[in-house]
């Protein structure tokens, strides 16, 4: 199908370009510039920046006059810098959720605009910060797409431009000319590449530009819905090392098929986050809770509570301490991705700026036990602290000081498991998975409820403390709940209350409402261990 842009005499074509930082927006339109000149034509572009990298992207605006047009009205063409609702022929979005906003903001109409976006998505704060699931979805984006374009083309142009191992900007500029909407061969687009590269830049362009060319051409009339099912993860044959691989060997000698992909996730995930014996800990908890599973009937649930017990007891294991903080702040993949994301150049320094705020129960966390319990009490201490780092610090990773100090905090993970902390996060698991194995006796989907209520803690910090405030509530009210028919469904909704919203208004009226009168909370929120300062 091809909807080239119709040329009106005297009236440009009009291109809105969305692109956010490190995605080559201004690239790809100053590609766009210089091929439409060397064609003859006239050409302009301008750029507006959003309020920030994610609150808003850049708008680049391009406007393309034919010099005939130019001649015929006997003088120079006056183009416009900025978009105009409702008079725009073709929106190009880097990103999914910035074709959604090129919609709000009216520049996608049905008469006249060709839309074509990548699938991908760069998550906003609002998404990553949201107790619960957050992200918000992308079928309504191409749904609304397709009533409001003229022509929706989609598909993933990020991945394209991965595979040919160059940037976003390439695979766009393919999609643009495999599209047919603009009036200029495939070979100009090619040139322009070429002549504006440098090196074995230019290859990798020319790949990613023939991949979006492709998808363009070959897209159908109406895009298919995206498919959001997030896959399980592979079993492998073999694992690293011989250690590793008797894990392996466990897990598919003593667990059902259903719930070793999760499993696998988890060894993979408690390696990296402390090492091989803690992994082994981690094998050993889940076989006590499969043998559980087991006794309560699990295989005529298809084994609903290992396979939950799997994913959140590996994340209970690897709670973020400012061990783990420091250790994935200093890794060699974070500031090749940093470095991507800002788009710097082989020969550019690039420096990152950490914002630390360390409350006194992070610092103490990070002691062996019995100290950090006694420095905890201590209002001299406390106050120290507070003094020192109330506030917050910045630390620059890049620098000598700050990255050595951070890379000496990470490797104090060998001491992890004496630390105050790890005492902590060890007792309420075990309270956690007593209160399961309990609940498990008299109501099996109660118990697995019980497990899924761990997604409320996560984070480090405020973060955190809320969310364990959230979740003793909800244990509480599964105490309560035992014994009534509608137990699990109950518990399951005020799981959702509680994840709804951040100062828990949702989950307070859902306990009024669904536990017949006010909810009190138990007297004590804290972990076991955990004392006050």
């Amino acid at each position: 199908m091809m909807n080239r842009i119709t040329l009106h005499p005297g009236t440009p074509i009009r291109i809105a370009i969305l692109a956010m930082g490190g995605q080559g927006g201004g690239v790809l339109a100053d590609w766009i510039v210089e091929m439409a000149e060397r064609a003859g034509w006239w050409a302009q572009t301008s750029s507006v920046p959003g309020v920030a990298q994610r609150t808003g992207a850049t708008v680049y605006y391009l406007e393309l006059l034919p010099e005939s047009a130019a001649h015929a009205a006997g003088r120079a063409p006056v183009l416009a810098m900025m978009p105009t609702p409702g008079d725009v022929d073709l929106v190009v979005a880097a990103e999914l959720m910035e074709a959604g906003r090129a919609m709000q903001r009216g520049l996608v109409t049905p008469e006249r605009t060709t839309l074509i976006t990548s699938t991908h998505r760069s998550y906003a704060v609002a998404e990553k910060a949201a107790p619960g699931n957050g992200i918000a979805d992308p079928n309504k984006v191409v749904d609304a797409g397709r009533a409001a374009a003229k022509r929706l083309l989609c598909f993933d142009l990020q991945q394209m431009a991965e595979r040919a191992g160059s940037v976003i900007s390439a695979s766009l500029f393919g999609a643009i000319a495999g599209a047919k909407v603009l009036p200029f061969a495939r070979a100009a687009f090619e040139d322009t590449i070429r002549d504006g590269g440098v090196g074995v830049g230019v290859e990798a362009s020319l790949r990613a530009f023939a991949l979006g060319f492709d998808a363009a051409a070959a897209a159908p009339a109406e895009p298919a819905p995206l498919d959001t099912a997030r896959p399980l993860p592979d079993v492998p044959e073999r694992a690293a090392s011989p250690q590793a691989q008797a894990l392996l060997d466990a897990v598919k000698r003593d667990f059902p098929a259903a719930a070793q992909p999760m499993l696998v996730a988890g060894l993979r995930r408690l390696i990296d986050f402390q090492d091989l014996a803690y992994a082994a800990e981690y094998l050993q908890t889940l076989g006590t809770l499969r043998e559980l599973d087991e006794r309560s009937g699990g295989s005529a649930h298809d084994w609903a509570l290992t396979r939950a017990a799997a994913r959140h007891v590996a994340v209970a294991m690897s709670y973020d301490d400012v061990i783990r903080v420091a250790d994935l702040k200093t890794r060699g993949s974070r500031f090749a991705r940093v470095r991507n994301e800002v788009g710097a150049k082989s020969d550019q320094l690039v420096y990152t700026t950490e914002f630390m705020h360390p409350r006194l129960e992070e610092i103490c966390g990070t002691l062996p036990a019995r100290l950090g319990r006694r420095l905890e009490k201590s209002k001299a201490f406390g106050g120290f602290i507070r003094r020192r780092v109330e506030h917050g610090r910045r630390v620059k990773t890049g620098t000598l000081t700050g990255f050595v100090a951070l890379y000496c905090a990470a490797g104090m993970r060998r001491f992890r498991r004496g630390t105050l902390r790890h005492a902590i996060e060890t007792a309420h698991m075990h309270d956690w998975l007593a209160r399961t194995t309990r609940i498990a006796a008299a109501d099996y989907a109660l118990a697995v409820e019980v497990l899924e209520c761990r997604r409320l803690i996560k984070g480090y910090s405020g973060t955190h403390d809320r969310g364990d405030k959230r979740f003793a509530r909800l244990m509480d009210a599964a105490e309560q709940l035992l014994g009534r028919a509608d137990a699990a469904a109950t518990l399951h909704r005020l799981r959702d209350a509680a994840l709804a919203d951040e100062a828990g208004h949702a989950l307070d009226a859902q306990l009024a409402a669904l536990l017949r009168g006010p909810f009190t909370p138990p007297q004590e929120t804290r972990r076991p261990g955990h004392v006050a300062a």
